[in-house]
């Protein structure tokens, strides 16, 4: 039995030795850092408006980077190589749904001046609370260890270092995290923005390169049920749709949009709501453009040219300069790859505060949030690695991705529920159509996931 009063001890020690700090440190302690951004005074005028929406922009963008991770990527590449144009609708309803409930998300945090974690530790009794908290970290851990494996990949495929020894590496990003200790939220979220635009503009490049089919990517984006009957298709949507939607995500954005100070008052508070509303709708029209670029990607280099299995990322980088003509295809392609793994090292240490604190009202330094995500993803990683090879990075992330649809239920449920309560809410509580998309998105999930899971146990 571990001496949970020894190991924190001995843990202050090393501290102490490495001059580590021991409390909770902004910009990653979410109630270090809420109201520190203030918003000038409301104004008439074009320009004035704009100012403070720009000031305002921020919190969509944290969320955005959690669904261009390469868990992401590991869909997208499958989906776009087994079935060309075919999943693109799947795509494009996944990131109208995530929209949906980060709307949702924003206008509880901003609403009710709690988290979502928070809510929840208010509203339900503690078992309940208790395993919700566990649900979400088990998404939390997942999502890591899709980003040990692309940032190791990544290294791998920039630096030619084996995989084993990538992923033992990923644990210096830490280091990123020390460096960042007490250090303003606007610093993070223009590292983001950096991290977020090098990807964009490196798809961009990389589609300019592959030249899709505008009539396929028109038929692709029309929604048919039909195409998730061909064998494999519907395990690749329900992975889609687990890499857009994910259930952690929820509990950050309620989060971070504390971050700003708005004046008091119901004018202000509208106008607060409408400015979440349009940083949270223009930063994942970007990260669905993001995924909709790497399926683009995979169907026209791949499944065009008849490589239809092509599930593994080293595969689609090795492949893409051959077949693009484009020397410089999978160097870009590489570059995009550690930026989108590393962009998630940030939010996820945010995410994981956030729920901690929220559920069970722990506070803790974020280099030791850190290390304790990271190690609990840096060892199955390495365990999948020794079993399935090199080649099974595709495979675990898939299966990854499936992990977080399978959690997703237990996020949206508390968020659908709380945001259409009047006690928390008040007159902003969620309208009767929003309510109703979003249980019809919860229904859709679940029916997807118990289908899944009756799939997997025949």
């Amino acid at each position: 039995m571990f001496d949970h009063i020894r190991i924190r001890r001995a843990s202050r020690a090393v501290a102490q030795r490495l001059h580590l700090p021991q409390t909770a440190t902004a910009p990653f302690c979410p109630s270090e850092v809420q109201g520190s951004i203030t918003l000038p005074a409301r104004a008439a005028g074009l320009s004035a408006r704009l100012k403070r929406f720009m000031l305002y922009a921020g919190p969509g963008l944290l969320v955005a980077v959690g669904y261009m991770d390469p868990g992401n990527w590991a869909t997208d590449i499958g989906a776009g190589s087994a079935f060309g144009y075919d999943l693109l609708f799947v795509i494009a309803l996944s990131s109208l749904a995530a929209m949906l409930l980060q709307v949702m998300s924003a206008r509880l945090g901003i609403v009710s001046r709690m988290d979502l974690a928070q809510a929840c530790r208010a509203h339900y009794p503690r078992p309940v609370n208790l395993a919700l908290w566990i649900m979400a970290e088990l998404a939390i851990v997942a999502t890591d260890i899709a980003e040990v494996l692309g940032a190791a990949l990544a290294i791998k495929l920039l630096f030619h270092i084996p995989l084993l020894i990538g992923i033992v590496l990923t644990a210096l990003d830490m280091v990123i995290v020390l460096g960042l200790k007490g250090k303003g939220f606007r610093q993070v979220e223009a590292i983001i923005t950096a991290l977020v635009v090098t990807i964009a503009l490196c798809f961009l490049v990389e589609l300019v390169f592959a030249r899709p089919d505008g009539a396929q990517v028109v038929h692709g984006l029309i929604p048919d049920v039909r195409r998730l009957g061909a064998p494999g298709a519907l395990y690749l949507a329900i992975g889609i749709v687990g890499a857009t939607v994910m259930p952690h995500n929820l509990y950050l954005h309620s989060s971070v949009v504390q971050t700003r100070m708005v004046e008091p008052g119901e004018d202000s508070l509208r106008e607060t709501l409408g400015l979440a509303t349009a940083d949270t709708v223009l930063s994942l029209t970007v990260a669905a453009f993001v995924n909709a670029a790497i399926l683009l990607l995979a169907a026209t280099a791949f499944h065009a040219h008849g490589h239809t299995a092509v599930a593994d990322i080293e595969d689609a980088k090795a492949l893409l300069t051959p077949l693009t003509g484009a020397a410089a295809a999978g160097l870009l392609f590489a570059i995009a790859l550690l930026a989108s793994g590393q962009s998630s090292t940030f939010t996820g240490t945010i995410t994981g505060q956030v729920i901690l604190e929220g559920f069970v009202q722990v506070k803790i330094p974020c280099w030791q949030r850190r290390v304790l995500t990271r190690v609990l993803a840096i060892i199955p990683a390495m365990i999948g690695i020794a079993l399935l090879g090199d080649h099974g990075v595709g495979t675990l992330l898939v299966a990854t991705q499936v992990v977080l649809s399978l959690q997703l239920p237990f996020a949206m449920w508390p968020l659908i529920r709380l945001s259409t309560r009047r006690d928390v809410m008040g007159e902003h509580a969620a309208p009767l159509w929003m309510q109703a998309l979003a249980w019809l998105v919860f229904v859709a999930i679940v029916a997807a996931n118990l289908w899944l899971l009756g799939h997997l146990t025949q």
